[in-house]
């Protein structure tokens, strides 16, 4: 524990780390963890957060028990000093002999029983990397799970059941499309010294090894237990930059542990807050949850002790530079000399050789007819059908002249020499696939082999597709039983498929053919260079290109695999492998046709039925080849136990077909030791390697001499991620076994090239890809004649630059090297390359491992994808696998831990995002293997639908940018000084002078024509009561001031000023008389939107009373929306509650007792029942300074605030908001606000008492019911000037997105809004407003009318624009930004830099380039409004477009909080701040807003130019993080841009940790698939990382009448586990 906070007790040092945790593990090692410790821990928890902490790496080994440790080091046998890297060939004499682990036959039957045992399926076994995997995870082992498990909707649960699922098809496929073949094996060595190239060379050769078993223990150097604690002590601090920080473990084991069940850890009891435990988090703040606890969890795991950080380097502001993987100084390098390349043995010439392979059919077709061809089998392994040579070349004339002759017309024949036609044959029906082949090469077409199309929407089928266009492909040839199983339209024609050219389906049975006539004969040429056949490749991407192949390769290649396996003529061999591609075309189909050898094909469907079906024939025709990959090894091993008489004795050359895969060895080794005893010699297992693009690259030479045992090669996985061949002397489990794959090909050159850059040579211990030069090879990629220059022309160079042949190279994509002897040795393919910071991986090097660690408990053995995707710029690890339908989510996560655990420990690499998916579901190749590039663009696109997932960013990312480190400020002089020397103004703008005149006038006016008596003393005073009477005085009394529109549209009801003076002195009688309210007591207005709530603020004001509107109660809600109502009448200390009857019923009811306290209500007063008599004249007098109402809101972060408003300011506000807005009593204004708050009350019920005109007002609760009310009430009344919310808006869009046809058709027409002002108090929403205005454009909306406005607590509205009157013709535009003088120009929109604001900088940039984040002007700086941008800190003032935060000085600025316990602190601060420096009179009020000013080129009336204030967002909002600062709804767009199913989205930190929480707008199954869009997203855009992902329903995300998000009760919510999560991710 005090390990994992070493600044405890100040800095603390690397010596006095390593000092202070040999002292700590001494007094621990000996006996178990203390019941206190995680209460220390747990204290230390809450003081440690924040303070500066120096890390170091942990160390990948936990500290052991003495005791197991010592009885580990007696069972492991200890290795001795190993080589850089051996050979083995045979015993090692160099040995000593005691130090040999003896081959005893009794230990051979010991594995043979474990072997034979079938517990698991042991497919791809191997037990030395198995071993290796369980010894790197025996260090994790005592400890409990440290990785929080996600919490998962019950739903979600239920469906991953047993019975959901039948179980999936086990085999694999081709290891192309990314199903391991191989077993994961490997023989753990130590080295000590470096041991030089030579030795190294001179060792190989005198041989050095153990035994060839794969059952060879896990073997650890050191001896005894203080070694182990040595080890643990000097790997503490290994400083390895390049490797990522393991955060799925800890130090030691008696670290911080967060057990699953309990919320808390610790001794002492937590005080219960509700029904839920507390628990405090690591800044002291009380949560209660388990959601907490978790979220607690990831903290402490995060926290543990990381690697050092990367090389520190100058940071400017503006740019955030990702961190640049820096070299490791201590990484492997090569230090052999330049490799030579390696020749081939000389290709024979045999005098019988036919010239041509069709020449060939025709000599066995005519001298040997009877002789057997080909022998298919069915699926209960009985001969389904034999062809002869006779047959095959009768039947392939047929096919050849078919095709000329009786495709299309004599003129115009559909198939002429040289043109491409498709093969379409099924696995299980080679005759047929043979007899279309060779009748394309009899007729000169070139026959493109693919597979059997099974849907419409096949994986991979549309690639197949293009290249079938590509190639101009018009006719394919079928078996009629595959013809049959196409699917059909209705009509019975076979359906274009998704991205295929038009074909026509041609049959190639008999009984479909033209006998050709007799004078007509096949033209027989020598090989020539027309291409003979196109074989696809499927490339890493999921692209499919065709390898061209020309006949003169075709029959070469043949030749050289003749003399390589030494063929002869009438030999039987027996094929498991797919005939139309790869190995199986160039064994079975063609060179045995060369050699007129018998080929016994094994279907891949009787495999499935019967896995010894292959050896069973072998038996059965005494084959003397067999062609298998070590998927059909392992099926034997698993099925052997039930057969007696097997007898492999007559085999001379078993073909190893993916021996390119290094984990075929274990296959090969544990085949041998099974079957060694039924007569299988170890010389006949022959590994060959070979790519589409350079055929056969190498195989091993079958041999007579059993002295002569294969080569292997023992590798460092660390040094090959480097690309060097070495052993690590220091992690001894991770090595990587391969063996050689023979020599090279007779005829052929090869050497190995730098992967990457120029084709430079590798030196000799140096892995790079094997390049061949050859005849027998792929000559092009067709019709793409880019890609053919970069691989089949290749002209590899010497370390001088001279290349070192005239003739081209082919790569092959094979990584490899040539060791000694010209043995060839493969340790991966390109494909499966992945470049890590710096480093390669093999993806299936990570499959084995991840299947080592528990092996057929939680996964399917061959359902398993590894792949990168590109995320920040550098390659991420992602392994996506089926899980069993009967693994609980507990053993699956444990699982996916252990896979970390293992990877890391093994590879050294972190695991980006780990996913488990139902069985069946991933995409699959025709064979059955998994579809790898399907599998990741499903991935990507978030369509996996993972029933689990785990994501490890916090691991992976380690290039993020550095932390931004605060400068130390500059004083208040310099930054004056420096803005004079760079000319910049200071950012300061104010809007037009507020005069007396209008005023005066406004008195004048109405003095005119009302009695001079009741013209008020003070003419700043405009709404008291006096003004009221003077209203309803005027000869404007019975006009309708305030109608209210219904549901329905029609007005509901209305009120005109008479009407609201009488209603108000009967409010004001009822006030002093049943409420005995005194001048100055505050009344809590609670109403529904509507003439009520007006009447009831004019009669406080008449009475002397102070009125405060609160928001009703929900009638559907209590138990949430009742606590704010009583929260806001006891903060601001109402002394009596006026409201409806409806309501007052509502307050005293049973729910409302059950939510809140009813018996402290202060006094209810029912306004439905007024007093009926005539009151008496009470205008009460009152002082421009006093209040005049309490305006009470939640801000966005939860914060209840009740600002006071005097008398003064409110009428200043009025006569602003008139002259922006020029409301004359002739003017209509439709309001849809809420009227509770803010601009939105004083619109509701001053502005039109104040200035005379008419406000149609329109609830926005009614838009819920009927989205089109408010549009059809501008468009009814001929509104010219409306306001709403963002709230109101998005109702509208989202609501009336696709019914503007009919709202056209009901005569909507808002041709004549000038104006449609947004009321809010955030930064502008451009998208939301621009989809509006784009929507109803159509409807006759001006794309210029929306605008917006922004408004804050301190001041309720600074800015408002307001557009002169629109023209109805284009041409007039250019008049309007002078048209009235009252009015400004259009608002602008600037692109910033996001990077630079996250640094508090403003860059302008322009529109579309990287990271540029649009922003509008947020309106005109209303009357008698004196903005300046400050800086939050020092309080000076800042430059023209310089970020700070929005000061603001007017009239119309509230005089400050209302609190009961006057925080006076708080008050000065917001209300009363001054600038440091500057002018230091001027009193300012603080918004608590972010933003800047910008002089544009534009001029307002005055001739002035105008300034414009852009908002950037809340300073309370923002987040700190890794020392910027972010605004949340930048994240948020990011990540609802990120997947179709996110609606809505919100984000808040916890702890230091990102919570990103999304809405779904989909089935439960997408949930996960979000997870890692999400996290990709915010690391792309943001460099942040996501720390968890929570995902639940629509409608969960709380939003304010005013349409902002409430992130902090999101927050609370979530931490006190209320918000039902349909899923969420804990992101490590």
């Amino acid at each position: 524990a005090e390990l994992l906070f070493p600044s405890l007790a100040g800095d603390i040092t690397q010596k006095g780390y390593e000092k202070k945790r040999s002292k700590l593990i001494g007094a621990y090692l000996p006996q178990p963890p203390t019941a206190n410790g995680a209460a220390v821990v747990r204290c230390r928890l809450q003081h440690s957060e924040g303070a500066p902490r120096r890390t170091f790496r942990s160390a990948h080994i936990g500290v052991c028990d003495v005791r197991e440790a010592a009885a580990r080091e007696r069972v492991a046998s200890t290795a001795g000093n190993r080589p850089l890297f051996y050979f083995r060939f045979g015993v090692d004499q160099a040995l000593p002999q005691e130090r040999r682990p003896p081959v005893t036959p009794s230990s051979a039957s010991r594995y043979h029983r474990r072997r034979s045992s079938g517990s698991r399926d042991e497919r791809y076994r191997s037990d030395v990397h198995t071993e290796a995997v369980q010894a790197a995870l025996a260090k994790h082992k005592e400890r409990k799970m440290a990785v929080p498990m996600p919490s998962k909707r019950r739903s979600l649960v239920v469906q991953t059941s047993m019975d959901a699922y039948t179980p999936p098809d086990t085999s694999s496929g081709s290891e192309d499309e990314g199903s391991v073949q191989g077993d994961s094996q490997g023989t753990p060595t130590s080295s000590q010294g470096s041991i030089n190239m030579e030795h190294w060379i001179s060792q190989a050769i005198h041989g050095s090894t153990t035994s060839t078993t794969s059952s060879s223990s896990t073997q650890s150097g050191g001896s005894g237990a203080a070694h182990r604690l040595a080890d643990v002590m000097a790997q503490t601090h290994i400083e390895n930059h390049s490797a990522p920080p393991d955060v799925t473990t800890y130090t030691s084991e008696h670290s911080i542990q967060v057990e699953r069940p309990q919320g808390s850890t610790g001794s002492r009891t937590a005080p219960k807050y509700g029904n839920a435990e507390l628990m405090e988090t690591g800044d002291g703040v009380p949560v209660s949850s388990r959601v907490s606890a978790k979220i607690q969890q990831l903290v402490n795991t995060l926290k543990r002790p990381k690697r050092p950080p990367l090389r520190e380097f100058f940071v400017d502001d503006f740019e955030e530079l990702l961190e640049v993987q820096q070299p490791d100084p201590n990484q492997p390098k090569p230090e052999g000399a330049q490799m030579l390349a390696m020749r081939g043995e000389q290709l024979g010439v045999v005098t019988n050789w036919p010239p041509s392979l069709e020449a060939a059919l025709q000599r066995w077709g005519t001298i040997s007819p009877k002789a057997p061809c080909l022998t298919t089998m069915d699926t209960n392994g009985k001969p389904l059908y034999i062809l002869t040579y006779g047959k095959l070349w009768t039947r392939s004339m047929k096919v050849a002249y078919s095709i000329l002759h009786k495709l299309g017309t004599k003129q115009e024949p559909m198939v002429r020499p040289g043109d491409r036609v498709a093969l379409v044959f099924p696995n299980n029906d080679p005759a047929a696939f043979m007899v279309a082949f060779y009748g394309c090469l009899l007729a000169e077409v070139v026959p493109v082999p693919i597979e059997v199309p099974l849907t419409r929407k096949d994986a991979g089928s549309q690639q197949i597709g293009f290249l079938l266009g590509s190639c101009g492909v018009t006719v394919a040839l079928t078996s009629d039983a595959c013809h049959k199983g196409l699917p059909k339209s209705p009509t019975g024609e076979i359906p274009q498929f998704k991205g295929w050219p038009k074909l026509l389906w041609f049959v190639t049975e008999s009984k479909h053919l033209s006998k050709p006539p007799r004078d007509w004969f096949p033209h027989i040429k020598d090989a020539n260079n027309d291409t003979a056949y196109i074989e696809y490749k499927t490339c890493k991407d999921g692209s499919v290109l065709g390898v061209t192949v020309t006949r003169t390769a075709l029959l070469t290649h043949c030749q050289a695999l003749t003399q390589a396996c030494g063929y002869t003529e009438a030999e039987t061999i027996v094929n498991v492998l797919d005939f139309k591609k790869d190995v199986g075309l160039w064994h079975g189909i063609l060179t045995s046709v060369m050699n007129m050898m018998h080929v016994i094909s094994i279907p891949y469907s009787l495999m499935k039925v019967n896995p010894l079906s292959w050896i069973q024939k072998v038996c059965q025709y005494k084959a003397k080849v067999a062609c298998v990959k070590s998927r059909d090894m392992h099926w034997a091993l698993v099925a052997h136990r039930d057969q007696r008489d097997i007898n492999l004795s007559s085999l001379r050359m078993l073909i190893v077909a993916d021996g390119a895969n290094p984990w075929s060895i274990s296959s090969c080794d544990a085949f041998l030791n099974v079957f060694q005893s039924k007569g299988l010699r170890q010389e006949v297992i022959c590994p060959c390697a070979s790519s589409p693009e350079a055929l056969t690259v190498a195989i091993r030479r079958p041999t007579d001499d059993s002295n002569q045992p294969p080569g292997r090669g023992v590798l460092s996985m660390h040094g090959l991620t480097y690309g060097v061949i070495r052993v690590d002397s220091e992690e001894k489990l991770s090595v990587l076994t391969v063996q050689d794959v023979g020599l090279v090909m007779p005829g052929a050159i090869m050497c190995s090239v730098k992967p990457d850059g120029i084709p430079q040579l590798c030196r000799t211990d140096e892995i790079g890809e094997l390049c061949v030069c050859a005849v027998a090879t792929g000559t092009s990629y067709y019709g793409l004649s880019g890609m053919t220059k970069n691989t089949f022309e290749v002209f590899p160079m010497t370390s001088s630059g001279a290349p070192i042949s005239e003739y081209p190279f082919i790569r092959t994509g094979l990584l490899g090297f040539v060791g000694p002897g010209g043995l060839v040795f493969v340790v991966g393919k390109m494909d499966g390359l992945m470049v890590v910071s710096g480093r390669r991986h093999n993806a299936d090097d990570i499959v084995a491992t991840a299947l080592a660690v528990e092996p057929m408990k939680f996964v399917y053995r061959g359902r398993i994808a590894v792949f990168s995707v590109t995320v920040l710029h550098d390659e991420r690890i992602v392994i996506v696998a089926e899980q069993r339908p009967d693994s609980t989510e507990e053993d699956s996560f444990q699982w996916m831990s252990r896979v970390l655990q293992a990877i890391d420990s093994i590879h050294q690499v972190g695991v980006y995002c780990l996913a488990l998916v139902p069985a069946n579901t991933l995409p699959k190749t025709p064979l059955g293997g998994i579809h790898l590039s399907e599998t990741k663009q499903l991935f990507l696109e978030g369509s996996l639908h993972p029933c689990n997932v785990l994501m490890c960013p916090h691991t992976c990312v380690t290039n993020l940018p550095k932390p931004r480190q605060k400068q130390p400020e500059i004083g208040p002089a310099s930054v004056m000084v420096g803005n004079l020397v760079s000319g910049k103004r200071i950012a300061q703008a104010s809007g037009r002078d507020l005069g007396q005149i209008e005023d005066n006038d406004q008195a004048r006016k109405v003095g005119a024509q009302v009695p001079t008596a009741t013209i008020p003393d003070f003419p700043a005073l405009a709404v008291r009561p006096p003004l009221c009477m003077m209203r309803a005085r005027s000869p404007q009394e019975s006009y309708a001031l305030v109608p209210v529109i219904g549901p329905q549209g029609a007005i509901a009801n209305s009120l005109t000023c008479v009407q609201l003076h009488k209603r108000a002195e009967k409010i004001a009688v009822m006030l002093t008389e049943r409420g005995h309210l005194q001048d100055g007591d505050h009344v809590a207005l609670v109403y529904p939107p509507g003439i009520d709530l007006i009447a009831a603020f004019y009669g406080c004001l008449y009475a002397g009373c102070v009125p405060i509107t609160v928001r009703p109660p929900h009638p559907q809600n209590i138990a949430t929306t009742l606590p704010t109502v009583k929260m806001i009448v006891e903060v601001s200390r109402s002394a009596c509650l006026m409201t409806t009857q409806l309501i007052c019923k509502l307050l005293r009811s049973r729910e409302a007792a059950a939510a809140v306290d009813v018996r402290t209500w202060p006094l209810i007063l029912d306004t439905d029942d007024l007093p009926k008599k005539r009151p008496a004249q009470i205008c009460k007098p009152c002082n421009p300074d006093t209040l005049a109402y309490l305006d009470f809101s939640v801000s966005t972060t939860g914060m209840l605030a009740g600002v006071k408003m005097s008398h003064a300011a409110t009428s200043a506000f009025c006569r602003s908001i008139k002259l922006q807005c020029e409301l004359y009593p002739s003017r209509e204004v439709a309001i849809c606000l809420d009227p509770y708050c803010g601009l939105g009350f004083v619109l509701w019920c001053l502005c039109s008492v104040y200035s005379g005109h008419q406000s149609i007002l329109i609830p926005p609760s009614e838009l819920e019911t009927n989205p089109a009310l408010w549009l059809l009430a501008v468009s009814q009344y001929k509104v010219r000037d409306t306001f709403c919310s963002y709230s109101v808006m998005e109702l509208c869009t989202k609501g009336l997105g696709s019914q503007t046809e009919s709202l056209k058709a009901r005569g909507l027409d808002l041709s004549r809004v000038r104006t449609c002002v947004v009321v809010a108090e955030e930064r502008p929403r451009i998208a939301l407003t621009q989809s509006f205005s784009k929507l109803f454009k159509d409807l006759g909306l001006h794309p210029r009318a929306v605008s917006t406005s922004f408004g804050c607590r301190v001041n309720l509205a600074i800015c408002l624009s307001v557009h002169p009157d629109l023209p109805h013709k284009l041409e007039l535009n250019t008049l309007c930004c002078c048209l009235q003088g009252t009015s400004g120009p259009d608002p602008t929109t600037v692109y910033v830099d996001m990077r630079a604001l996250r640094h508090d900088r403003v860059r302008l940039v322009e529109r579309g380039s990287p990271h540029s984040l649009p922003l509008m002007e947020s309106g005109k700086i209303l009357p008698g409004v004196r903005i300046i941008i400050a800086n939050p800190e020092t309080k000076g003032p800042l430059g023209d477009s310089h970020l700070g935060e929005i000061w603001v000085h007017s009239a119309h600025n509230a005089s400050g909080y209302f609190t009961i316990y006057g925080d006076e602190s708080l008050q000065s601060d917001h209300f009363n701040s001054r600038l440091s420096f500057g002018d230091t009179q001027t009193i300012w009020a603080r918004t608590g807003y972010l933003g800047f000013l910008r002089r544009t080129e534009l001029t307002d009336a005055n001739g002035e130019r105008h300034d414009a204030l852009y908002v950037v967002g809340a300073l309370d909002e923002a987040m700190e993080l890794r020392g910027m600062r972010y605004h949340p709804i930048d994240i948020e767009t990011s990540v609802i841009r990120a997947h179709k199913s996110v609606t809505e989205c919100a984000v808040f930190t916890w702890t230091n940790l990102l919570v990103v929480v999304v809405e779904l707008d989909g089935s439960e199954q997408e949930a996960l698939d979000l997870v890692p869009l999400v996290t990709n997203v915010v690391l792309e855009e943001h460099y942040l990382i996501v720390g968890v992902v929570v995902v639940v329903d629509i409608g969960v995300i709380p939003i304010n009448s005013r349409g902002e998000k409430q992130r902090m009760h999101l927050r609370d919510g979530f931490l006190a586990d209320q918000l039902d999560p349909i899923y969420v991710a804990y992101n490590m």
